[in-house]
């Protein structure tokens, strides 16, 4: 069995669990519970019907449901490269990413997925329903090579177009069965998924925790923005394991939950009023801040307690994952130079070789080669080095420019603003005025009253480089507008 080519490995043990406790939990959503056998059969449906179709890979666009789920599993134990496209995108982009990936169906999991994009869907994949004739009840996984593709996932695009992030056999089982084994994803584990389904986090709330054998309790996306819901939903899964953007531990604010063993945070920056409140709201659980990039998956994590997260300071994105090695700024230097923000570079056992892109040059241009023959990819996170040796974010080198001939960087003035107790949300936007650029700050705080253009103008000021403090500070009182990963949308601030 151990020389089952990597895909199978996630079929493989997804199915002994369906055989061995067919009544165990697989899937919860607020309506429905299923069970491994349950998703089992709907997943060997899926593939089923996938035999009418000409080979190649196929995109699905499905909200997150069971059916979509079992659609998923369906396509990866057909050996089919899938792209799992996010569902919002407008049709043109959509069309053009599944032409770039090759894609010879599109394909929903309910008629609702469907009638999202008629004129893109190409068939509705049913799971649910009477056993085929003569098939499966379970998925029958078809060998792969550990170097072939089996995932296609999207970058955010919230600087630009989407990626295509390939992912193959062998970097998916590696990191499924990294995740299962670093936050004990077993039997009796409930695990919050509140990422939509084409988001990298999946990887660790859904596919890690049916490999092995925990249950994934899937947010409907229709609720996700309702604090009440998510709440409600949360305490009655009985969750031990939740990962999240700042986000949704924003929505998770009025309960108390003994239950979880593994609070992980990711995603952006967690601003100090959130990141205090995580120890009274999961008195029993370890607190996590994971670092990564949807081309490398996670690759650094730390640990922190109480104190910690009460603290004024950013969190550090902590130490590498096993396995995982590091480089700093063009020369892919061992440590980084103490310049105040230094491009960071990783190379993980869980990364893509490149994006899927017509332009060969494209699909490896933030790929470095190292002397040891390892490809790193260049993060675009500027990261410092403090005394102790720990690495901290500063920014991104496209959140770059020339304030009055100064170069300045937007993330790392959002993190200074996050770093005041009573915000909670900030970000940076830049407006060309004649020939001067100017920077715009938006900012939620945690109550009305609490804050004041002037605070934060002298909050910058003691910690900020004079061109690099905002012309101008909004206070907002509506949450910031987001990208289907959970990322702040700049494009629709102001």
């Amino acid at each position: 069995m151990g020389d089952l080519p990597m895909t199978t490995e996630l079929l493989r043990d997804f199915i002994a669990h369906a055989e061995r406790e067919p009544s165990a939990p697989a899937l919860r959503t607020r309506t429905e519970k299923v069970s491994y056998a349950e998703l089992a059969a709907m997943a060997g449906r899926a593939q089923k019907e996938l035999d009418a179709f000409a080979p190649g890979p196929v995109a699905v666009l499905a909200r997150k449901s069971p059916q979509a789920v079992a659609l998923v599993l369906g396509c990866l134990a057909a050996g089919r490269p899938l792209l799992l496209p996010p569902i919002d995108l407008g049709a043109v982009a959509l069309g053009e990413l599944c032409a770039r990936a090759g894609c010879v169906e599109v394909l929903a999991a309910t008629p609702e997925d469907a009638a999202e994009h008629p004129d893109v869907v190409t068939a509705v994949i049913s799971g649910p329903g009477d056993e085929p004739s003569g098939g499966p009840a379970v998925p029958v996984p078809v060998a792969v090579a550990e170097q072939d593709t089996v995932f296609m996932l999207t970058t955010s695009g919230s600087t630009g177009t989407p990626k295509i992030v390939p992912l193959s056999a062998g970097a998916v089982a590696r990191f499924t069965g990294w995740a299962g084994d670093a936050f004990g994803l077993g039997p009796g584990e409930v695990v919050f998924n509140y990422a939509p389904l084409n988001f990298d986090l999946c990887l660790l709330d859904v596919w890690a925790t049916l490999r092995h054998g925990g249950c994934v309790a899937l947010v409907d996306p229709a609720l996700a923005a309702n604090p009440r819901y998510v709440c409600d939903f949360f305490a009655a899964c009985g969750v031990t394991v939740v990962q999240g953007v700042p986000m949704l531990y924003q929505l998770l604010e009025e309960g108390v939950f003994p239950d979880v063993r593994h609070v992980i945070v990711t995603g952006d920056h967690a601003p100090v009023p959130l990141r205090a409140g995580l120890p009274r709201r999961f008195p029993r659980a370890r607190l996590h801040n994971v670092y990564g990039c949807t081309e490398t998956n996670d690759s650094f994590w730390h640990e922190f307690d109480a104190a910690e997260a009460a603290g004024p300071a950013p969190l550090p994105i902590g130490r590498p994952l096993p396995g995982v090695v590091v480089a700093f700024g063009p020369d892919l230097a061992p440590v980084p130079p103490d310049d105040g923000g230094t491009e960071l570079l990783v190379w993980t056992p869980f990364q893509t070789d490149g994006y899927v892109t017509p332009d060969p040059a494209a699909a490896t241009g933030r790929f470095v080669t190292g002397p040891d023959g390892r490809r790193f990819f260049r993060t675009g996170d500027l990261v410092r080095r403090d005394a102790a040796g720990r690495l901290f974010l500063v920014g991104r080198d496209d959140f770059q420019l020339k304030v009055r001939g100064i170069r300045v960087n937007l993330e790392q003035i959002e993190r200074v603003l996050l770093e005041h107790d009573d915000v909670l949300e900030a970000a940076v936007v830049p407006a060309v005025d004649g020939t001067e650029t100017r920077l715009t700050a938006f900012v939620r705080g945690t109550g009305p009253g609490r804050l004041s253009g002037l605070r934060l103008r002298t909050h910058c000021a003691m910690r900020l480089p004079r061109a690099a403090i905002p012309s101008a500070i909004r206070l907002v009182e509506q949450p910031f507008p987001r990208t289907s990963t959970g990322k702040v949308d700049r494009k629709r601030i102001g």
